[in-house]
């Protein structure tokens, strides 16, 4: 059984854009592979535990190899379970809107928490970092306010801190395999916005179909 994990960060319901192109994404896909289970990761419907005291204790005794005391691996047990999601799916979807030209403060949370040694990435002082999610793929919901292609006012070169760290980040952890969906102008009204997101759900459902049956075929014995 196939298990995508979808981790939302947008607290719209019912006029997010990036929910909405996701959403077709992952309804494409089970249509075509209808055993498919799909996990979903609100991250404005989880309580997110700070990196407190505790954990950054339990962070540094892990690097020194010492012993961490219970209230440290209590800490430490949290984030391994937040991360133990994206290392149970064989498909991470994301979808986000963007903030102030980079993503929201609740997917830097989560990445913040994540993001640790042993968790989700090693580190050897000869060969350096390496990624603990290797062999996955990962899809990417973009949505943006305006259009920041290179032929636009904003350039993306100078503004665009969303998909340039996000899939920085995807990299640092091990998930090379990434294709992204953008939907962009969704501040231009109704007509514009409605045209941005129908192009948006298409492409995220002919990539859904494309992946299906290329997953489909991998399935079959030789």
């Amino acid at each position: 059984m196939t298990i995508i994990l979808h981790v939302s960060s947008s607290p719209r319901r019912q006029r997010s854009a990036s929910l909405e192109a996701a959403h077709s994404f992952t309804t494409n896909f089970r249509g075509h592979i209808p055993d498919t289970q799909v996990k979903h990761l609100d991250l404005w419907d989880i309580e997110l535990p700070e990196f407190d005291e505790s954990a950054m204790a339990a962070k540094y005794a892990g690097l020194a190899g010492t012993p961490l005391t219970p209230a440290q691996q209590q800490a430490w047990d949290r984030l391994r379970q937040l991360a133990s999601h994206l290392h149970e799916a064989d498909l991470l979807l994301f979808s986000m809107p963007l903030w102030n030209f980079s993503i929201p403060y609740k997917l830097k949370h989560f990445i913040d928490l994540v993001s640790q040694k042993d968790i989700l990435f090693s580190f050897d002082p000869e060969s350096g970092f390496s990624g603990l999610l290797t062999g996955k793929k990962a899809i990417v919901v973009y949505a943006r306010g305006l259009s920041y292609a290179n032929d636009s006012f904003t350039p993306s070169q100078e503004y665009d801190y969303q998909k340039v760290y996000f899939e920085m980040w995807l990299k640092f952890v091990g998930i090379i395999d990434i294709e992204s969906v953008i939907v962009e102008k969704t501040l231009f009204g109704s007509e514009i916005d409605g045209e941005a997101r129908r192009h948006a759900c298409l492409q995220a459902e002919q990539l859904a179909e494309r992946l299906a049956l290329s997953h489909q075929a991998a399935r079959i014995p030789s």
